[in-house]
């Protein structure tokens, strides 16, 4: 044992216990399952009371780093594969893990920012104007893996960071029991009023809705509701809030508040 170097052996040691500690703090895609995220999208898009034009939705869940959990499409007359972008809007596909992104990247265990909130803060003269040119889509992730994939467990998107960042309805966080983040979930393919209507629902069917404050707690509801303003565009500039949309859902069981003033 003379020649063994101790120093370099009690680096590698080292270097091991430090990944695996690391690695243990990693988060991880265990919060939901994906029967569980597939049964609850499908129960609220088939109840047919969330507005909009009763059109297939995709939904995606990211875990609190951004790592694309599940991607699930509610048209389920073809399934998946190339041919679901016939019956779903195919561009809401990235759109719905963009919404997921953004929805995690702005909230925290102590404070719920929803996609809907960001809308009239984003607008030319708002605080945060030009927040929706940031942290780009990474094509490269969000385009790679065979069509075949889409809408299945085995989704091209999943197990990546695509980024993204969405400024409309459909992009809600996702708070455990302890009133954790523990992700987010992106809906898209319909009016975007519609899109965080079924995020809504979907999020309290999973149990995942322990929001712990945001934007409008002090209208009443749980604080990351689409809130509609109803006096013009004029009127969203720098402010929290949303337009309405063509049959446009509406009351709290939407997550929506239509006339807070």
């Amino acid at each position: 044992m003379a020649n063994v170097n101790r120093p370099l052996i009690k680096a590698i040691v080292a270097s091991i216990a430090l990944t695996l500690g690391s690695g243990a703090a990693y988060a991880a895609c265990d919060d939901i399952s994906r029967t569980a995220l597939e049964n609850a999208a499908n129960a609220v898009v088939d109840a047919n009371s969330s507005g909009g034009f009763n059109l297939p939705m995709w939904v995606t869940v990211v875990d609190e780093t951004g790592k694309v959990c599940h991607v699930v499409n509610t048209a389920r007359d073809t399934n998946s594969g190339p041919d679901i972008g016939n019956d779903s809007w195919l561009g809401s596909r990235v759109i719905s893990a963009q919404k997921a992104n953004t929805a995690n990247a702005f909230s925290l265990n102590g404070f719920a920012i929803s996609t809907a909130n960001l809308y009239g803060l984003t607008q030319p003269g708002g605080s945060l104007y030009g927040l929706q040119h940031s942290n780009p889509v990474d094509a490269s992730h969000a385009y790679d893996g065979s069509p075949n994939t889409w809408g299945k467990n085995a989704d091209s998107l999943k197990n990546k960071r695509i980024g993204g960042v969405n400024v409309f309805g459909g992009g809600l966080a996702l708070y455990n029991a302890s009133g954790a983040k523990v992700g987010a979930i992106g809906v898209s393919g319909d009016t975007s009023c519609t899109d965080h209507a079924v995020a809504w629902k979907i999020r309290a069917a999973l149990d995942l809705n322990h929001v712990p404050t945001g934007l409008h707690a002090d209208l009443g509801g749980i604080g990351d509701e689409l809130v509609y303003e109803e006096d013009g565009v004029a009127a969203l500039a720098n402010s929290t809030r949303h337009p309405t949309c063509p049959n446009a859902p509406t009351g709290i069981e939407n997550g929506v508040i239509s006339d807070p003033d």
